[in-house]
């Protein structure tokens, strides 16, 4: 999986990434160590056991509880003052009940970005899927702490951290588009919606998807062992991507890439089960975070309490990380 050659380089690129970095002063270079630390697990656990509580019944695509999500989302980057892309004060993409199947309801993916300061029409787009599958018939709710609330409240950490280096003059070249997709439980209707049919940002300046799709839990496998992730899809479009992932963690963070679900072989097909895929088929290059499967996996015990929040953390700033350094760089990713 690992190309030594190319790491070599990418890990120098990374070393040497604040070259293209935005600074705030002529003898200081930004850091993303700094503003990766606003990243917490107190304010994760904090937001997620409110998302992932009975209030918001599941958050089921068209439903009150998912509506109650959009406007939680909403209100964090309002209160943040993080913008829209699609008009001031509107952070609703809404899609039609006619693009959904089954009579369901009309619902929204939720979009915020920050502007880049020199390459602005360039963008990385940050993804995770804010619906989960609503009320058990016996009226237990499918809370989905880690499927995919982690998910959820890891951009929203991650869009603060970048709003503080904005604030503090370090804030990112290209365009960080901050993406909560709805209808994933369906079918990846929300992420499909935005790419084939809306796309707020043209998608031949989209110059990665990195999508979080369950990272606050830990699987049998990996169980008694270091921090860890999946990583799907990373090098499928593009090895400079691949690259950059590995070079980043290596030099931030040492956590166990675990690249089993990447397999073309794989019999789950976890590359083509998340959001990240309705933009592989665009030939965006894209990086797919993912902790296994459990127990709890689609069942209503997937709850806050469950949640690993010092691995949420550092799996959070290990993302914002990755981000940054796309971002940041003098060139974008290149597809092969």
């Amino acid at each position: 999986m690992k190309i030594l050659a190319l790491f070599i380089s990418v890990a120098i690129s990374v070393t040497s990434c604040s070259n293209g970095q935005n600074k705030k002063n002529n003898t200081q270079t930004a850091s993303p160590e700094t503003y990766a630390k606003t990243i917490t697990a107190s304010e994760l656990k904090e937001m997620l056991y409110t998302y992932a509580s009975g209030d918001f019944e599941g958050r089921k695509t068209g439903e009150p509880g998912q509506k109650k999500a959009i406007e939680f989302i909403k209100k964090h980057y309002v209160e943040n003052g993080i913008a829209s892309p699609i008009a001031e004060g509107d952070y609703f993409q809404e899609i039609p009940s006619s693009y959904f199947p089954n009579g369901i309801a009309d619902s929204e993916n939720v979009l915020a970005y920050i502007k880049g300061s020199e390459k602005p029409e360039e963008i990385i787009i940050i993804s995770a899927h804010l619906d989960h599958v609503g009320v058990a018939k016996n009226g237990d709710v499918y809370n989905g702490a880690d499927d995919d609330g982690s998910g959820t409240v890891a951009i929203i950490e991650m869009a603060e951290a970048f709003k503080a280096a904005e604030k503090a003059g370090d804030g990112p070249k290209r365009s960080i588009l901050f993406l909560h997709v709805t209808g994933e439980e369906l079918g990846l209707y929300g992420s499909r919606y935005y790419a084939d049919v809306d796309p707020i940002f043209p998608l031949e300046n989209t110059v990665a998807n990195l999508n979080i799709d369950m990272i606050g839990r830990i699987d049998d496998k990996h169980q008694g062992g270091k921090n860890y992730l999946y990583l799907i899809g990373s090098d499928r479009l593009s090895t400079e991507l691949h690259e950059v992932a590995e070079a980043v963690n290596n030099k931030y963070f040492n956590l166990e890439f675990d690249y089993t679900f990447n397999e073309d072989n794989d019999p789950n097909r976890f590359y083509y089960r998340s959001d990240h895929y309705n933009f592989a088929k665009h030939n965006i290059p894209v990086i797919f975070y993912f902790n296994g499967t459990h127990a709890d996996y689609h069942k209503t015990t997937d709850t806050p309490d469950k949640i690993n929040y010092e691995f949420l953390e550092t799996r959070a700033r290990l993302i914002f990380h990755t981000a940054w350094e796309l971002a940041n760089r003098e060139e974008r990713v290149k597809l092969d």
